[in-house]
């Protein structure tokens, strides 16, 4: 069965997991956890890339070597390091790893000095108190490790540009002449989803599951019946496909989009009036008055129409009512991207590329904003190489038509609060982003200190990434992001939504919160690639969540506007 592009990401987080654990080299482990973000990212299946010619060594972060073992990977189902890597370190140390105040390295120290491959054994170490015999390891520690493995292993979730992936794949694959939608919470568009509700309208609804069962990319059939069928993907996710007749559509995609609060709230309406609304329709008595369309359904409830985004009983149902819903964010409100990487600095692509690839999506301007000297691994900018970049972009601004390009830093928050590079070199740029890129584990006094010593800085734009999460491999650090929101309302400061699918950060609570504080926010890419650009659309999904209308963007505006914006 052909290997999909989420099956080879994972096959490269996994290898990446197991070399830094046996303590390889960084920069090889770094290359398969990029690597594994790129293809995850691309718009077309690795076997199609290899059947219409193309070279996979020319795409973003993606040399000879790795083109190579996933050519393999396509061709045998296996990655031959991976396997090695598996038979050399038996057991679940990956899982081990995921644990909270582990990490690789601490988990190679737990397997050379204990013997520990799997979380039983861990947790008989735990048991002998044998833990204190590794430095570094104390009680704190201790105590932690041994609340998470008693508590119950959270439901596989997916992130959500995984699901995307798959859900498209399948839709292409299922799709004929009836209406076919993915609804739960991939349509609510969550940063995580926990499975696939596949919609399918058709005369005959047994043919939508005896086509599903031909799907080359199942696992195990759960379940197949007239009307509904289960399956799992071989990426693990579960799929549940129905067949629903056109009257009944727009009643099932609502029902079957959530969420369950919203759907209450919704069938409270309908008793209210004396009609019962499920997956088939609204109906008063036995008479279906309303679910052929979800707007029908609205409107016949005396609601405007409530995008997905906003169902989640948090004050929408109420704001429907009265027809003051907001109008939220789309792709098509945005004029530019200010969190763009360039191969100065770990990005792929130079900084003419960023702007062609940036241009061509029709957007006015992106700021440059490559790392600062502390991320070392990337080669990050010193206050001489700053300037010299600044020369390059000033050159390159002369020669390029429709489109700007800011200069502009992502510097690095140091442990302190203050920041890497000196005000005399910040003072130079357009935009400058601060981020915490290191000493995660401050208290969250500490680093909610930390963090507004920064923004305090006149220099600093934008806070980015605030609160430091990588979805389903590092949770967020401790921070007030209560007192984050508070004082970059009075500092002039503004927050950034990362669109990069591994962060969506600020998720769409703070984003909500921000909104409401009245503090102005960014949807940037982060973009290492001008393929990266795309991941634009995540960003939006998250704003839409948070309630965020264009006006709440600073990138929405025409370049005069924003450098206004951008001044503190």
């Amino acid at each position: 069965m052909p290997v999909q592009n989420a099956e080879i990401a994972a096959m490269f987080d996994q290898a990446a997991e197991l070399l830094e654990i046996q303590g390889g080299n960084q920069f090889r482990v770094r290359a398969y956890r990029r690597a594994a973000r790129v293809i995850e990212g691309l718009p077309e299946s690795v076997r199609s890339l290899l059947a219409a010619g193309r070279d996979l060594s020319e795409l973003p972060g993606i040399g000879k070597d790795l083109a190579g073992k996933m050519a393999d990977i396509v061709k045998t189902g296996h990655f031959a390091l991976l396997d090695t890597l598996k038979k050399k370190l038996r057991g679940g140390l990956g899982d081990i790893a995921a644990l909270p105040g582990l990490g690789p390295k601490r988990v190679k120290l737990l397997y050379d000095k204990l013997k520990v491959r799997t979380r039983e054994d861990l947790r008989r170490v735990l048991k002998a108190g044998r833990l204190q015999d590794v430095k570094g390891f104390g009680p704190t520690i201790a105590k932690r490790l041994a609340e998470a493995l008693e508590k119950p292993r959270a439901e596989k979730r997916f992130k959500l540009s995984v699901a995307e992936a798959e859900a498209e794949a399948l839709v292409g694959f299922l799709h004929d002449g009836g209406r076919i939608v993915v609804a739960g919470s991939y349509r609510r568009r969550r940063d995580t989803v926990g499975d696939l509700d596949v919609l399918v309208t058709g005369e005959d609804g047994a043919a939508v599951g005896d086509k599903l069962l031909r799907y080359e990319n199942i696992a195990e059939v759960l379940a197949h019946g007239p009307t509904r069928t289960t399956i799992i993907l071989r990426s693990g996710l579960q799929v549940d496909a129905r067949a629903v007749p056109e009257e009944s559509y727009g009643a099932a995609l609502l029902y079957f989009t959530g969420s369950k609060a919203h759907n209450i709230a919704l069938r409270a309406l309908a008793i209210d009036r004396g009609w019962k609304l499920n997956e088939y329709g609204l109906f008063a008595g036995r008479r279906r008055i309303a679910g052929a369309t979800e707007e029908e359904v609205y409107k016949k409830l005396g609601l405007a129409f409530i995008p997905p985004e906003l169902r989640e009983d948090r004050g929408e149902v109420a704001l429907a009512r009265a027809n003051q819903l907001p109008r939220l964010v789309s792709l098509s409100d945005m004029r530019g991207d200010l969190h763009v990487h360039s191969n100065w600095t770990g990005g792929t692509a130079t900084i003419e590329a960023m702007a062609e690839g940036a241009r061509a999506l029709g957007y006015a301007y992106i700021a440059l904003t490559d790392h600062s000297r502390r991320v070392a691994m990337a080669h990050g900018l010193d206050p001489a190489r700053l300037s010299r970049q600044i020369k390059e972009i000033d050159r390159l601004n002369e020669r390029l038509s429709g489109i700007t390009v800011l200069k502009g830093i992502e510097v690095d928050i140091l442990k302190d609060g203050s920041l890497d590079l000196p005000d005399s070199a910040l003072s130079k740029l357009d935009v400058v982003i601060a981020s915490v890129h290191s000493y995660f584990n401050l208290s969250r006094e500490v680093q909610t200190d930390r963090v507004i010593r920064a923004m305090q800085n006149r220099q600093v734009s934008i806070l980015g990434h605030p609160t430091g999460r990588l979805i389903g491999e590092r949770a967020a650090y401790e921070i007030d992001m209560e007192r984050v929101i508070a004082a970059a309302r009075v500092l002039g400061c503004h927050l950034e939504i990362n669109a990069e699918p591994d962060r969506l950060d600020l998720n769409d609570i703070h984003a909500y919160a921000a909104k409401a504080a009245g503090v102005k926010l960014a949807i940037s890419t982060d973009a290492h690639s001008v393929n990266a650009f795309s991941y634009m659309r995540f960003g939006i999904d998250q704003a839409r969540r948070g309630w965020v209308a264009a006006h709440d963007v600073i990138n929405t505006r025409p370049l005069g506007e924003l450098r206004k914006l951008l001044r503190r």
